[in-house]
């Protein structure tokens, strides 16, 4: 490193101590590739945080260019995450290729945030049937799927079944036959593992994510978390909440 570089790295650690500037969290960003690459596009709408909000670094003078500095960043990190994770590379990449040439062809600085969203989304729900399509049926990835793009609703059998046009009889054979579990345990875990990551990684509370799952009442919410996680949710927010999040929402 030559000492312009020295320099100009010491003046910006001097300047960001000054200003107080905080880089984005990376327990949060991490939480979010995470999100992506497990397939739960809810926690990705929670974890995703716009391009160049607080926490992001200065790479151009220039405002748009600067946006679409860190899309590219973003894009070349969500692709890699996903290959380690299943996705094969040539559609990794190409997706990637695909989305920075949107952001490239921008004019405006809402075009560059639409299309890194639109990109975030597509990768999450490509990686839900990467992750399904190798264990269930094309029947049984359908209803995974619909599971997962209503956990914020009430999900009923009855709603999955009319979905694939078939009996919820057959649909609650199918079900326990190829997962192991009945389909309404399967729906209750995957909002109990949808709370425990926002009890980490969020500011909300107990009673805001028992209503954001549709719970029918908080003290049910606690029931079901208990079953599944052995502790209350408030037990889990104190043993497993990051330090970092703690502090930004003010808790000690």
């Amino acid at each position: 490193m030559n000492s312009y570089s020295q320099q100009y790295i010491a003046s910006r650690l001097f300047s960001n101590r000054e200003e107080d500037f905080e880089y984005a969290s990376f327990d949060r960003e991490i939480a979010c590739y995470q999100s992506i690459c497990a397939g739960n596009i809810e926690l990705v709408r929670v974890y995703a945080t716009p391009l160049c909000s607080k926490g992001y670094g200065t790479l151009s003078k220039d405002p748009l260019r600067n946006l679409k500095y860190h899309f590219t960043i973003s894009a070349a990190l969500i692709a890699r995450f996903c290959i380690n994770s299943g996705m094969t590379p040539e559609e990794a990449y190409s997706m990637s290729d695909f989305y920075i040439m949107k952001a490239d062809e921008s004019t405006a600085a809402e075009q560059v945030h639409a299309a890194h969203m639109e990109m975030i989304e597509e990768y999450t729900r490509r990686m839900r049937k990467v992750r399904n399509s190798s264990i269930y049926s094309k029947q049984i990835v359908r209803v995974l799927d619909f599971i997962s793009e209503h956990l914020h609703s009430r999900i009923m059998i009855n709603d999955a079944a009319n979905h694939l046009h078939i009996s919820s009889a057959y649909l609650s054979r199918l079900f326990k036959s190829e997962t192991g579990m009945a389909f309404s345990d399967y729906v209750n875990r995957k909002k109990i593992e949808e709370a425990a990551s926002l009890l980490r990684f969020s500011e909300y509370s107990d009673l805001e994510i028992s209503s954001l799952l549709c719970f029918s009442s908080q003290s049910y919410f606690i029931k079901i978390f208990k079953r599944y996680m052995d502790m209350t949710p408030r037990e889990y927010k104190k043993r497993y909440r990051l330090p970092d999040f703690m502090t930004s929402s003010g808790e000690e």
